[in-house]
């Protein structure tokens, strides 16, 4: 039986994981692609191993486990560390999905991922739903978020795709300018419909 994989996307601060977080408490399995990048680069990890190899100590924290701030600095002021990281991570998260959307035992499963439209992670989906916010409506919330001056957080947007792209490639799109009550309506909506594509599927 093919299970229906819903992909969830959005710029940084756009609130993915508000919408995530939503559709998990109706049941719904979720896999998110920047757990399962924390899972392959835990304390013993080889990958883990092979980064601090690489950059050095200063990249990891006090208790051994990646201080992905300083990662997150690193990479985004050098494209040839960026360029080795994903080398090395992107196959290795790659495998750990595939594994993860396999054993999906909700009526239809939720792919999270940042960049699932620049990756070109669709081959996962059937679906594709963004979240979708303003770009000054990212920065800000990130801004708020992650401590992260404005500078760094638009280093972080101009890696992404566009509003326009992500809008372009969406087969349903999610208004998260409003409030908590705003977005649940949505995901009601949402659930519903995936609910009868999926009993289609099976």
């Amino acid at each position: 039986m093919t299970k229906l994989i819903i992909g969830l996307t959005g710029g940084i601060g756009s609130g993915k994981t508000a919408v995530s977080t939503l559709f998990s408490q109706k049941g719904i399995d979720v896999i998110d692609a920047d757990i399962v990048a924390r899972e392959v680069v835990e304390i013993g990890t080889p990958a883990l191993s092979r980064i601090a190899e690489h950059f050095g100590p200063a990249i990891l924290s006090a208790d051994g486990s990646l201080d992905r701030a300083a990662l997150r600095k690193t990479i985004f002021s050098d494209p040839a560390a960026k360029q080795w990281l994903e080398a090395l991570l992107h196959p290795l998260i790659a495998e750990e999905t595939r594994r993860q959307l396999a054993h999906v035992s909700s009526p239809y499963g939720l792919y999270v991922s940042p960049l699932l439209v620049e990756m070109g992670q669709q081959n996962y989906c059937q679906r594709l739903l963004i979240v979708d916010v303003s770009e000054d409506t990212q920065l800000q919330r990130t801004m708020n978020r992650d401590n992260n001056d404005r500078a760094q957080v638009e280093r972080i947007m101009a890696s992404q795709a566009n509003r326009r792209q992500r809008r372009e490639a969406a087969d349903d799109i999610i208004d998260n300018s409003g409030d908590l009550a705003s977005l649940a309506v949505q995901v009601d909506r949402l659930h519903a419909h995936y609910l009868t594509l999926a009993k289609e599927l099976s």
